[in-house]
């Protein structure tokens, strides 16, 4: 069976199950499994004359890809119908009414000012979509309650029916320079001292409740807990050496594009320069960013350096090769990230490096984000 036709299966199942349950509903898919393509089809197929629907992303790109992909497949006829809006111009709607309504990448549209669009309008049918269910209690409440699941895939199972290409990450670790040693060792003790000022077992949890006022505690301490939590982090996002690996691994793999990701648009300006690549974040212009795209998928760039803006959404079947030099302990950006390299092509694979401070506070977020895959080396 060719993989078109794999996928086409699997998506209708998941679209029967939703139709099953009401026309409400969400699909949990790894990330290359097409839900996209989903949302599209259950618009274009149910979508009546003199009947609206909406599609909710979260950036300006999706926007304009939702509005090629319905084109696409074939359901241009719609589009007159159909509102694409992102999720932060969404919420202020109020007393709208649509038929349907498809949310793609939900877990990005469940904050509480984002949920407004839900509590003021009024919609018939409801499909939701994201690749993980999201990690954080409140948000994955919100879902379950908003929008129960109906179908659920992961990345590991869309690789063994041959929806996305095998991948394998590798996990890369590298020693700070003296001088981020330093800067390192001065965040931890200010986290340690401000841990200890405020004692119990569940440190950030009571430092969280204490800045909200919610229990009485040191508010002093519990900022300067988050304080060192934050300089930590900077810390090891920017760390020097990440930089010279980033460089050793691109040297390895002269055939293909690369994709880099960082935890900073600036980190991600200076690895750029320093990889002779381009450099893609939500600080650049709508202009400037459709260029920096064309010139790395038609033209002869190599290397396209990202924070998040290229997190959904963004497919490079020529590349093969990903490096994250800058992540936190969720799974769902790792998963989106991977996600970037493994649409499915004849003959392709995917080797994700994941370069990490090790002895450091990332060695424990990238141990978490990294938990749901199975393919994980670590050297």
């Amino acid at each position: 069976m060719e993989i078109y036709e794999i996928k086409d299966k699997e998506q209708r199942k998941a679209l029967n199950l939703w139709a099953k349950y009401g026309y409400n509903g969400s699909i949990i898919a790894g990330t290359g499994f097409g839900k996209s393509r989903c949302g599209i089809l259950a618009i274009g197929r149910l979508l009546e004359e003199n009947q609206r629907a909406l599609v909710l992303v979260p950036t300006n790109q999706l926007q304009d890809q939702f509005a090629e992909e319905f084109k696409k497949w074939g359901y241009e006829n719609v589009l007159d119908r159909v509102d694409i809006l992102c999720y932060q111009s969404a919420h202020k709607l109020r007393d709208e009414h649509y038929n349907i309504v498809v949310c793609d990448e939900i877990h990005l549209g469940l904050s509480p000012i984002y949920r407004k669009f839900f509590e003021h309008n009024t919609y018939d049918k409801l499909l939701c979509m994201t690749a993980t269910i999201p990690e954080e209690d409140e948000y994955k409440e919100y879902l379950l309650k908003l929008s129960p699941i109906r179908y659920m895939i992961t990345l590991d199972q869309c690789v063994a029916l041959k929806l996305v290409a095998p991948y394998e990450i590798i996990c890369v670790p590298i020693d700070l320079n003296d001088e981020d040693k330093q800067a390192y060792k001065k965040a931890n003790n200010k986290f340690v001292q401000a841990k200890y000022r405020i004692g119990g077992f569940n440190t950030f949890e009571d430092a969280k409740a204490i800045l909200a006022k919610k229990i009485p505690g040191d508010a002093g301490a519990a900022k300067m807990f988050f304080d060192a939590i934050r300089e930590r982090k900077q810390v090891v996002q920017h760390a020097t050496s990440k930089i010279e690996k980033a460089k050793q691994l691109v040297n390895n793999h002269k055939d293909g594009k690369i994709l880099v990701f960082s935890g900073s648009n600036d980190f991600t300006e200076s690895m750029a320069d320093a990889l002779g690549g381009l450099y893609y974040h939500s600080k650049i212009g709508k202009r400037r960013r459709a260029e920096i795209l064309e010139r790395f998928l038609e033209e002869s760039e190599r290397v396209l350096c990202s924070t998040k803006a290229l997190n959904q959404g963004f497919n490079v079947p020529d590349a093969n090769i990903g490096i994250i030099a800058g992540l936190d302990s969720k799974s769902l950006p790792l998963i989106q990230r991977v996600g970037r390299l493994l649409r499915m092509k004849e003959g392709k694979s995917g080797t994700i490096y994941i370069i990490y401070v090790k002895d450091s506070q990332e060695e424990k977020w990238v141990k978490n984000a990294t938990k749901p895959l199975t393919n994980v080396t670590w050297l």
